[in-house]
């Protein structure tokens, strides 16, 4: 990894482990450990906030360069990933010793749920998000049959240009629990302007990857990060998208969530770009009665919605 991003990382508090993955503690995993509330995917999915890992695999390496997305673009280290990566045991085994490690000062707190940071020991759901384009990381297969071998959950996201690493998913039944595809444009017009892609045909690629997703036989969520006067009109266009990808599937979500102004993108965005929590349901209610679907729930606190056709028995998943 270049010193640059290590460095640059490392000064935002993240752990670099190995070669190219990196490790961050989400503020509500803290927040959850202080007992001052739960991240929106425990109230959506019912994703455990201590419990959580957000990691990446991917550090540094994206072919899209999106206008709100908080890394620092000069950094990328490219749009593909070089064949000798680390292996996915290692991967894991060194981001549960960086989760144990970032979590150690919390052990002394007098307001920490002390049941809790015990449990926090050994993280059981991986966010492969954090950073970086995650399905360029060769062994993503692998990586997520890994994690579930040890009884633990994976819940990967990506921008969908990369359709031919979910049929190998597919292929070598390494889906992820939960996978979030993110349509953060209804248009290709709006997606070379907002997303400003480094590769060929990544409209298509998207498109290739939506029309994929109803022979995926796992739990699927579909995110648009909302700008405020950048992508929240063309509520059709985005309708006809999530039905693309929704064919025949009742269990399919939308995320409806607030762009945050931090980091790198304060220098791309502006503030007002941000929106508030009424902008969100504005816009889930305009998207909602285009789909005929429901807003189902929603997480203020985080500026975030949740729209699905029906709800479903098993949407908040149980665990032991």
């Amino acid at each position: 990894m270049d010193k640059k991003l290590k460095d640059s990382l490392e000064n935002m508090h993240y752990e670099v482990v190995g070669a190219h993955t990196s490790v961050e503690i989400c503020s509500w995993c803290k927040k959850s450990l202080l007992g001052q509330g739960v991240c929106y995917k425990q109230q959506f999915y019912g994703i455990r906030s201590h419990l959580c890992c957000q990691m990446s695999p991917a550090t540094g390496y994206c072919n899209f360069k999106c206008r709100y997305c908080w890394r620092a673009h000069e950094l990328n280290q490219g749009i593909s990933m070089p064949s000798d990566v680390d292996s996915p045991k290692e991967i894991i085994d060194a981001c549960i010793i960086a989760q144990r490690r970032k979590l150690s000062g919390f052990g002394g707190n007098a307001d920490v749920d002390q049941k809790k940071f015990k449990q926090a020991q050994e993280p059981m759901h991986f966010a492969i998000s954090l950073t970086g384009e995650p399905t360029l990381y060769k062994k993503l297969p692998e990586l997520i049959k890994e994690i579930h071998s040890r009884g633990k959950t994976t819940f990967l996201v990506t921008n969908g240009s990369v359709p031919e690493m979910l049929k190998k998913l597919k292929k070598e039944n390494a889906l992820p629990t939960q996978l979030y595809v993110s349509i953060d444009t209804p248009r290709k017009e709006e997606h070379k302007k907002i997303n400003i892609p480094l590769i060929k045909d990544s409209w298509e690629k998207i498109q290739e990857t939506l029309k994929l997703l109803p022979e995926l036989n796992c739990r699927k969520v579909l995110r648009i990060t909302l700008m405020k006067g950048f992508n929240d009109s063309h509520i059709k266009d985005y309708a006809d998208l999530i039905k693309k990808a929704a064919e025949n599937d009742e269990k399919t979500m939308v995320e409806i969530k607030a762009y945050m102004w931090v980091g790198a993108s304060r220098k791309r965005m502006p503030k007002e770009a941000m929106p508030y929590h009424k902008d969100i349901q504005e816009f889930s209610k305009k998207l909602a009665k285009k789909l005929n679907w429901k807003i189902i729930d929603e997480h203020p606190r985080s500026r975030v919605c949740l729209l699905i056709k029906k709800d479903f028995k098993d949407r908040i998943m149980k665990f032991d």
